[in-house]
Parts: structure tokens; C-alpha cells; sequence
């Protein structure tokens, strides 16, 4: 049972994973195995640094993630050579990680970008978008730690809600409490196994 699981900057998505997961979900974060696909001494790293230079690497020979996202976040054609040297890295190592599982398991892909990269949701027997209201997503941009005009450059480059709705099979929303969040995932977990049955 393939999952897709998205939902913009700021709406929690990493939470409901987390729930996902107490239910039994076997829940592959993309972002994590970009990280790891991206880990210094990697072949694909010096791919990155090949294409983008030097100054994309810390001082330590890590990948230096804000550095990348300023060069590519207004830059099409480099934000697609970076997407060119990680996606078929991600979705390979993703393969390997669906294989290793069992044919009963719900397998959870965590994807920020879902709806960017595959409109249509091709590959997923269900789609969940996490959404919460702008205000609130700010709000928790904020306590990270992320400015304002920068949370909103980010929402922008985004696909927005009407976008994800059309792709959801499930609209998850977190607005309210931890609880409130619980209740809707426990629905959208209804709704899972109830299409893994049928």
C-alpha cells in the first residue's frame, strides 16, 4: 500500500508522519534521503559541488543547505540541474528501501514537493494533504526561527491548497490541537486501511 503524504511549508506534515508511523506506517521521508543520498564523501555531493562550486560545502565538507537553497530558490535552471543530480539519486534509494518491506505494510512516502514533481499523484493508491491556515503556518515558521517574507517566498514557490486538493484523496487538516490532529489522522487511518482491504 503506497501513501503519498504532502502538504506546503508549515502545516505539520512532519507530525503526521510521526502519527502515521504509531499506527504502523512504514513513513520514508524524501528529505531525509536526500540528506542521505547528499552525506559528505558521497559521489553525488562532488557532483553538486562540481556543477555549483566550492561554496556549496560548510567548512566541515557538509552539504551547506542554506547556501544551495539561495542559489537555486530564483534560479530555475540551476534549481532543475540540482533537481537532475538528486531526484533519480532519491528515487533509487527510495526503491531500495519499498523493496526491503513487507507486501502488507503501508509504506508512507513523506514528500514536501509531492504535488510539484507528479500533479496528478501517479504511483500512490492515496494521496493525505496536510493543510492549516496561513496564519498558523507562519506561526510555526516563526518559532523555527524563519522570517516572515521568507516563509512567504517559500509559500509561493509552492504549490497552494487548491493545487493539493485536487491531487488528495484525504485533506488532513491542522488547524487546531495535537488532539484535534490525532482524530483526523486516526479518520485518515480508517480510510487507509480500508483501501488496503478493498
Amino acid at each position: 500500500m503506497r501513501v503519498g503524504l504532502t502538504g506546503g511549508v508549515g502545516s505539520g506534515k512532519s507530525t503526521v508522519a510521526r502519527l502515521l508511523a504509531e499506527h504502523g506506517a512504514v513513513v520514508i521521508d524524501a528529505d531525509a534521503v536526500a540528506r542521505e543520498v547528499m552525506a559528505k564523501g558521497t559521489p553525488s555531493l562532488a557532483q553538486v559541488v562540481d556543477a555549483f562550486g566550492e561554496h556549496v560545502l560548510t567548512a566541515d565538507g557538509e552539504l551547506d543547505r542554506p547556501a544551495v537553497a539561495a542559489l537555486v530558490f530564483s534560479d530555475e535552471q540551476r534549481l532543475q540541474q540540482l533537481n537532475g543530480i538528486i531526484h533519480p539519486l532519491v528515487r533509487a534509494r527510495v526503491a531500495e528501501v519499498v523493496a526491503a518491506t513487507d507486501p502488507d505494510d503501508v509504506v508512507v512516502h513523506d514528500v514536501p514537493l509531492l504535488v510539484e514533481t507528479n500533479p496528478s499523484g501517479d504511483g500512490y493508491d492515496l494521496v493525505l494533504v496536510v493543510q492549516a491556515s496561513l496564519a498558523t503556518r507562519l506561526a510555526r515558521l516563526a518559532e523555527r526561527g524563519m522570517g516572515e517574507q521568507d516563509a512567504r517566498e517559500r509559500m509561493a514557490r509552492q504549490a497552494d491548497d487548491e493545487q493539493r486538493r485536487a491531487v488528495a484523496d484525504v485533506v488532513i487538516d491542522n488547524d487546531g490541537s495535537l488532539a484535534d490532529l490525532r482524530s483526523e489522522v486516526e479518520r485518515a487511518w480508517v480510510r487507509i486501511v480500508a483501501a488496503q482491504g478493498g
